[in-house]
C-alpha cells in the first residue's frame, strides 16, 4: 500500500524561509536604511509563499511503499521519477531530526546501500519513521543475551574535545566571522583597533600572540559546545535482530542503525592531542559504509574521543574477542630511518627556501628561516621517531592487527575472512633496505589497510599465515626460485 510524507513539512518549510528571510534582511536593511524595508518585506513574502508551494507540491506527488523485496519512492507530476532499493541490499539507515523537526514531530529517514543509492523520506511522522526503520534493518527476530547497551555518554568526556584539531580551527572561524559581520556595518577596522586595544601599550609582537591565544580560547570553547552538541545523550545498542545503533544529538538528533553481518573490524583512532589525552575514538570497519557523496567521519562512528580503556572495552565488544593486548611484531629499524629522513626533508626544505631568500632579498627572512629551523626540525625528529614505535602489526584470534600513524595513530582490527587480497609494494629504496608494505584488500571501511615497512620476509610469511591459501601461489613460486638458485 502507498503512503504519503507527513504534511507536517509544509509548516517546517514556513518556518524554514521566514527565518532565512529574517536573517539575510537584517543585514540589507540595516545597511540601506527603512527604504529598503518594503522590498525586503516583499521578497520574504515571495520566497516563503513559493517555497511553501513547492513543498507542496513535492508532498502531494510523492508517495512510498515497503514490501517484502522493495522500498520504492514515486514522484509524478509533470515528469514522472521512481527510485527502488532492493531490501537486500539496503546497509545503513539513519534518523535525524534537527530542532524545527522536533518541535513539529517530525524525523527524516536516509537508507543507504553504501554506494551512490540513496532514498531519503523527508519528513515522517517520528512513530512512523522508528517503526520503518526497525522493518527495514531487523530481518531476524531472535534476541540474543548480548543484546543491550554497549556504551553511554560519560559528561566527563567533554574534556577530550579541546585537544582536537577542531579547537585553533573554530577559533579562527570565530574571529573571522566576527570581522565579517563588522565589516557590514563597515566598522572591521575600529574592530581591529578596539581588539587590539584589550592589550593596552603593548608592542604588536607582543599583542598579536595574545589575539591568537584569545581566539584558541574560542576555539576549545566552540569545540567543547560542539562536542556536546553532537555527541549528547549519545548510546550505543545492540538491538535484537542483529543490528549496532548509534543514538546521539543535543539540539539535532541522530540515530545510525547498522546490520552486524556487516561489521569487518574495527578502527582504533587516536589523534595526537587526544592521544596525549589518554583518548580514543571507535570507528566501524564494515561494508556498505563507504558513499562516495557522503565521507562524514561521525557517520561510522561508535564511539566518540573517550579513555582509552573505555575505547578497547567498546571495541572487543563490538568484534566479540579483545584484540588490544596482542603483541604487535615491531618493524626494522630501516623503518625508523626512513621515517627521521622523509621528516627532517619536509621540515628541511620551508627552511631552506627562506634562507635561499633571505640572503638574495633581506636579513628578515634570514631569521625567519633560522627560528622555523630551530623549532620545526626538533618537532619533525620527535613526530618521525614517534611514528616508528607506533609501527606494528600482529594476528588475535580470526583478527589481523595493524597500527600506524602519529598525528594520527591509528589501529586497525580487520576479520581475516574479510580479506580479498594482498598488495606488495616494494620502492627501490625499500628493496634495498629489505622492507615492504603489505596492503590487506577488503570491501568493508576504506578498501585497504596497509602493514607499512615490514621486512620483507616476515611481512610475507604474516600475510600468508593471516589469511591461508590466499597467497600460496606466490610462496610457492618463490620457494621454487629459491631452490632453482640453490
Amino acid at each position: 500500500m502507498s503512503r504519503r510524507l507527513d504534511r507536517r513539512t509544509l509548516a517546517v518549510t514556513a518556518v524554514l524561509l521566514a527565518g532565512a528571510s529574517v536573517s539575510a534582511g537584517v543585514p540589507i536593511v540595516a545597511g540601506a536604511g527603512p527604504v529598503a524595508l518594503a522590498w525586503v518585506l516583499a521578497g520574504a513574502v515571495l520566497l516563503v509563499g513559493g517555497g511553501v508551494l513547492g513543498d507542496y507540491v513535492r508532498w502531494r506527488h510523492t508517495e512510498f511503499r515497503c514490501t517484502p523485496e522493495r522500498l520504492e519512492v514515486e514522484f509524478r507530476f509533470v515528469v514522472h521519477t521512481r527510485k527502488s532499493l532492493p531490501r537486500e541490499r539496503i546497509r545503513t539507515v539513519d534518523l535525524t531530526a534537527n530542532p524545527l523537526h522536533r518541535a513539529f514531530g517530525v524525523a527524516t529517514l536516509t537508507i543507504g546501500t553504501g554506494q551512490r543509492e540513496k532514498i531519503t523520506l523527508s519528513p515522517l511522522a517520528r512513530a512512523d519513521a522508528e517503526a520503518l526503520r526497525a522493518d527495514l534493518l531487523h530481518r531476524v527476530t531472535t534476541a540474543t543475551a548480548a543484546d543491550g547497551p554497549l556504551a553511554t555518554l560519560d559528561p566527563r568526556w567533554i574534556r577530550y574535545a579541546p585537544v582536537s584539531f577542531v579547537a585553533p580551527a573554530l577559533g579562527l572561524a570565530a574571529f573571522g566571522a566576527l570581522f565579517k559581520v563588522a565589516d557590514w556595518f563597515g566598522a572591521g577596522g575600529d574592530l581591529l583597533r578596539r581588539l587590539l586595544g584589550l592589550f593596552g601599550e603593548l608592542p604588536l609582537v607582543v599583542s598579536i600572540p595574545l589575539l591568537l591565544v584569545l581566539a584558541l580560547g574560542l576555539g576549545v570553547v566552540g569545540a567543547a559546545g560542539l562536542f556536546v552538541e553532537m555527541w549528547w545523550n549519545y548510546r550505543l545498542d545492540r538491538e535484537p535482530g542483529g543490528t549496532l545503533r548509534v543514538r546521539r544529538g543535543l539540539f539535532t538528533t541522530r540515530s545510525t542503525t547498522l546490520e552486524e553481518r556487516r561489521v569487518r573490524g574495527v578502527e582504533l583512532v587516536e589523534p595526537l592531542g587526544a592521544r596525549l589525552a589518554g583518548a580514543a575514538r571507535v570507528d566501524v570497519v564494515a561494508t556498505g559504509m563507504k558513499d562516495p557523496d557522503d565521507d562524514k567521519t561521525e557517520a561510522k562512528t561508535l564511539l566518540p574521543a573517550a579513555p582509552r580503556a573505555v575505547a578497547r572495552e567498546v571495541a572487543a565488544k563490538v568484534l566479540g574477542e579483545r584484540v588490544e593486548d596482542v603483541g604487535l611484531v615491531p618493524h626494522p629499524r630501516a623503518a625508523r630511518g626512513r621515517r627521521l629522513r622523509w621528516a627532517l626533508l619536509a621540515a628541511g626544505v620551508p627552511v631552506l627556501v627562506l634562507l635561499g631568500l633571505g640572503v638574495w632579498l633581506t636579513d628578515v627572512l634570514l631569521v625567519l628561516g633560522a627560528a622555523l629551523a630551530v623549532v620545526a626540525l626538533p618537532v619533525a625528529g620527535v613526530l618521525a621517531l614517534d611514528a616508528y614505535r607506533s609501527l606494528g602489526h600482529g594476528r588475535a584470534g580470526a583478527h589481523l592487527v595493524t597500527r600506524s600513524g602519529t598525528l594520527r595513530r591509528a589501529t586497525v582490527a580487520l576479520t581475516r575472512d574479510g580479506v580479498i587480497g594482498w598488495t606488495v609494494k616494494q620502492s627501490v629504496f625499500q628493496r634495498h633496505r629489505g622492507l615492504a608494505t603489505f596492503t590487506a584488500t577488503t570491501a568493508a571501511g576504506a578498501g585497504a589497510y596497509s602493514i607499512r615497512d615490514a621486512a620483507a620476509d616476515e611481512g610475507l610469511e604474516f600475510a600468508a599465515a593471516a589469511v591461508p591459501g590466499l597467497l600460496a601461489p606466490f610462496t610457492e613460486v618463490s620457494t621454487l626460485v629459491e631452490t632453482s638458485a640453490a
